[in-house]
């Protein structure tokens, strides 16, 4: 098929590529049919899947533009052997694109005194690095934001569908953590900590 294509563009003298163009790991979008909708009232699902305590953590990357990120509580350890880890994004989001084009992500976990912080990166359309202090993670260059208790480097693996979200699943690079902090919850739409 897409020789085809390469032979039709050729013949109509459109340009064409002279070598391979690398794509990112994209897949194909598809609208949700009505046949895969579950019975589900959506408020219910939220108030039910909110009784599930989350960490919480901000995706950053850096491209041409420069820095980016999103705060999300969709992270989780996938693998061992290699190892990965795996956040899910809504297929909305404008931070994504970013990302994808960068190729690589820090994953920073945020510490229990660090819902200011998060709520930073939650909103859209702001400079959300204004006043954020940050180094470059030492495998990618992607923005390890200061006094995060645990950071994960990773380049992009591959990104799945899933539903109105990606999966997207990132290898990691190098990693760190102090032993001595508290993680940030959230739990029932508000953030918590461990109790003594």
């Amino acid at each position: 098929m897409a020789a085809t294509v390469v032979r039709y563009l050729r013949s109509v003298g459109a340009a064409t590529a002279a070598e391979p163009v690398e794509f990112l790991p994209r897949p194909d979008l598809r609208a949700v049919r009505d046949d895969e909708r579950a019975p589900v009232d959506p408020g219910e699902f939220r108030r039910v899947l909110g009784g599930f305590a989350s960490g919480v953590t901000v995706i950053t990357a850096e491209d041409a533009a420069g820095p980016t990120g999103f705060a999300c509580q969709s992270f989780a350890s996938l693998s061992l052997d290699p190892p990965l880890v795996a956040f899910m994004v809504a297929r909305t989001s404008t931070t994504w694109p970013r990302i994808a084009r960068a190729g690589v992500f820090c994953v920073n976990v945020l510490g229990a005194e660090q819902g200011p912080l998060c709520r930073g990166f939650a909103v859209s359309g702001a400079d959300k690095f204004a006043g954020v202090a940050y180094d470059a993670a030492p495998a990618t260059g992607s923005p390890r934001l200061d006094g995060v208790p645990a950071w994960i480097d990773c380049r992009i693996h591959t990104v799945h569908t899933g539903g109105d979200h990606l999966i997207v699943v990132g290898r990691v690079e190098a990693l760190g953590a102090t032993d001595d902090a508290d993680p940030l919850l959230f739990h029932r739409g508000r953030f918590g900590r461990f109790g003594e």
